[in-house]
């Protein structure tokens, strides 16, 4: 399909023949000599005298070369195009964050993998996480992890390779022995700031009660709500246990609540899995579709056209005039 990105120049097309018309010949000037007796002279000869303004005679192959190379040349500036097909394209309309606790607790051997072997909390959190970011191609994602402090491992990125990547080099111990809930939705909301999409969605995995933030979980799960963020906890570990290792239910409820979000609590690999496949229903991925069709420019056709017509008609003349002085 050809279109024509100003078409308005089409109005041109006309403007020879109006200018032809209705504007008067161009007249100039130039030196004559006067001759007496003039008149008796043509007389005696048998000629005939003609007015002394000339308005020089052209072939129909000249009119008719001029007329084409001035339809090209406004068939250029008409900027014709072709069309393509169209292309849709599907970009995400979320942004998602996972923030995993990587405290000294998540070394415990109590995570129980499908086969029922015992496995390192995070080793079996990763695995499990792992396999969520793998699949989800169209989304864009940040990693946090947090021990005694917070630390963004990648911003929001489509690559999501790169989050698989950096949470496998992920150990134990890295941020810190103790547990800064709070900083690492924080951090999240920091984050988050850099985004213009509308649907913001925090992953917060956690196997402590807080112990070292700044900021307390529920403020920061307040001050999450009104930037339109949504957090999903889960709870790892043993609810039963002593001091920082004893996994705060009730904190995770309340932050989830709070927010709009959803609170779950994984024994083991299998309940993890249920548990992303459940955030995937709670909060579908939104997509926009985008369509365009490619632009192919054609203008130099016409214009390449008119050169051609123009040297050729320049060279045809040429050789027409020399014939005739030769003659």
């Amino acid at each position: 399909m050809i279109s024509f990105g100003f078409a308005w120049a089409f109005l041109a097309l006309p403007l020879p023949f109006v200018v032809w018309r209705f504007l008067p010949a161009h007249k100039e000037r130039v030196p004559a000599i006067r001759f007496p007796f003039f008149r008796e002279v043509v007389a005696r000869a048998g000629a005939e005298a003609s007015p002394g303004s000339v308005v020089l005679a052209r072939s129909w192959v000249q009119m008719s070369v001029a007329a084409l190379i001035w339809g090209m040349l406004v068939l250029a500036v008409s900027q014709p195009e072709r069309l393509g097909a169209p292309i849709e394209t599907s970009v995400s309309a979320r942004d998602l964050i996972l923030a995993i606790d990587i405290s000294g607790s998540m070394d415990a051997r109590d995570f129980t993998d499908p086969a029922g072997e015992k496995l390192q909390r995070l080793a079996g959190v990763r695995t499990v996480v792992q396999q969520f970011v793998e699949g989800r191609e169209g989304d864009r994602m940040a990693l946090i992890v947090f021990g005694s402090k917070a630390y963004l491992q990648s911003p929001l990125t489509d690559d999501t390779d790169t989050i698989v990547e950096l949470l496998d080099q992920t150990e134990v111990g890295m941020a810190g022995p103790h547990t800064a809930l709070g900083d690492s939705i924080g951090l999240a909301i920091r984050t988050f700031e850099a985004s213009e999409i509308d649907q913001r969605l925090l992953i917060l995995l956690s196997d402590g009660a807080d112990t070292a933030s700044r900021m307390s979980p529920i403020n920061a799960a307040e001050i999450a709500k009104g930037q339109g963020v949504e957090i999903y906890t889960i709870a790892v570990g043993d609810p039963e246990a002593d001091g920082e290792n004893r996994v705060d239910a009730a904190t995770l409820q309340d932050i989830a609540s709070r927010t709009g979000g959803a609170y779950f609590f994984a024994e083991d690999q299998a309940a993890l899995d249920e548990i992303y496949a459940r955030i995937d229903e709670l909060a579908p991925r939104l997509t926009n579709t985008q369509s365009f069709r490619p632009r192919q420019s054609l203008h130099h056709i016409p214009l390449l056209i008119a050169v051609l017509l123009g040297a050729g008609t320049v060279g045809w003349l040429h050789g027409t005039s020399g014939r005739r002085s030769s003659a």
